[in-house]
């Protein structure tokens, strides 16, 4: 009777040494790590797998509203700290999930005011004081920012 070769199949462990280069890259190394499908990332969170396969794959970027459940789901944030205060108000934007519709309403600018700072600074002092005082305020009520 012929010996039959048997072979043995198992799922290789992903490589988790890699530097990440996106916030898809950080969400897939630190699901890695857990040694969680993407489903399950997804069902914790309360997304769609495929939501974190794109994101994986970089096919699309998370939504604004979905960075603070990626930061909490990461426990760090991924984005560079802020050197300027423009830095610092686009930051606090991004880790509250805030667009900047919604940012400008509770600091009482309009939005293209807002945009305007994160992406070229705040020219005037006034605006600076105001922007200073409004990040001094939602650190001093537990609200994060870097």
């Amino acid at each position: 009777m012929p010996c039959l070769a048997i072979t043995l199949k198992a799922l290789k462990l992903k490589d988790t040494d890699f530097e990440p280069r996106s916030l898809g890259d950080h969400v897939r190394k630190r699901r890695l790590e857990l040694r969680v499908s993407q489903k399950e990332v997804a069902r914790r969170l309360g997304w769609s797998w495929r939501t974190v396969f794109n994101w994986e794959k970089g096919k699309t970027k998370p939504a604004m509203e979905f960075i603070p459940a990626i930061i909490g789901f990461l426990g760090y944030d991924p984005f560079p700290e802020a050197a300027s205060l423009s830095g610092r108000l686009a930051a606090v934007r991004r880790a509250n999930g805030w667009t900047i519709k919604y940012a400008a309403a509770r600091l009482g600018v309009d939005e293209g005011t807002w945009g305007r700072w994160e992406k070229t600074g705040i020219p005037w002092k006034r605006h600076r004081t105001i922007v200073q005082t409004f990040l001094e305020e939602l650190s001093a009520r537990g609200t994060e920012y870097r």
